[in-house]
């Protein structure tokens, strides 16, 4: 049986000692978690939108997975200033994600965004972001915590929760929703731990934590995966 194709946009690392060269990578632990599911996937080239058509690349995929990584740059989402914690920004990346989004979304290709993801997904719907939460006794980095799922949504369907215990790595939150977001989760503290687009052409669900970190052992944090390649597989 055919594995559904599954884009996860790639990640730039600036050293890979065993490629000799700086690289475009994603996490095992992503890549493991969708090839459980049963999807078969595939990284692709962050390449820049305004010369190479996202819409056309995408097509040929059943479903996109958008990871973490790091800060968008702020001015993304109208901010003046650039807060000293804002990490990693690269430009190609900020608008080669944004534009998978969008495109993604445009064409009801099945998504789930990681993260990162989750902020691009918001800020391309025209959200803003928290660019930090406040220091090491606020931020969820390094956390294992409860977050709370919204009944009725993709988020609860997809892994038959009301709870969930949620690894996160993140310093930024949601600030404001993009056009037509709700929210599918939040941490006790009230940071959006999840969104959704209730009028998407096709399945999307958005979670700021990081369910391939113990998917492996959690099968609750596998089961995202599993609705996304289920979905682009084309069931429900």
């Amino acid at each position: 049986m055919t594995r559904p194709l599954i884009a996860v946009p790639a990640r730039f690392a600036a050293t890979t000692s065993a490629l000799r060269y700086a690289a475009e990578v994603n996490a095992r632990a992503l890549i493991e978690a969708v090839w459980r599911a049963g999807g078969e996937p595939a990284t692709i080239h962050p390449a820049d939108p305004a010369v190479t058509d996202v819409s056309a690349r995408l097509a040929r995929f059943d479903g996109v997975l958008l990871p973490g990584g790091g800060d968008l740059a702020p001015h993304r989402y109208g901010a003046a200033d650039t807060h000293d914690s804002v990490y990693d920004v690269d430009d190609l990346q900020d608008v080669f994600d944004l534009e998978v989004a969008r495109r993604t979304l445009d064409l009801g290709i099945p998504l789930l965004a990681v993260c990162r993801g989750l902020q691009v997904v918001n800020v391309a719907l025209g959200g803003t972001l928290e660019q930090d939460m406040g220091g090491p006794e606020r931020e969820h980095r390094h956390v294992v915590h409860p977050v709370a799922v919204e009944r009725g949504t993709l988020l609860e369907r997809a892994t038959g929760a009301q709870k969930v215990e949620a690894s996160c790595y993140h310093h930024q939150r949601v600030e404001r929703l993009g056009s037509g977001l709700t929210v599918a989760a939040r941490a006790a503290d009230g940071t959006v731990e999840g969104l959704e687009l209730p009028d998407a052409e096709g399945w999307f669900t958005a979670v700021q934590w990081h369910p391939e970190d113990t998917a492996a052992e959690d099968s609750v944090q596998q089961a995202l995966f599993d609705a996304l390649v289920r979905a682009a597989g084309g069931g429900s």
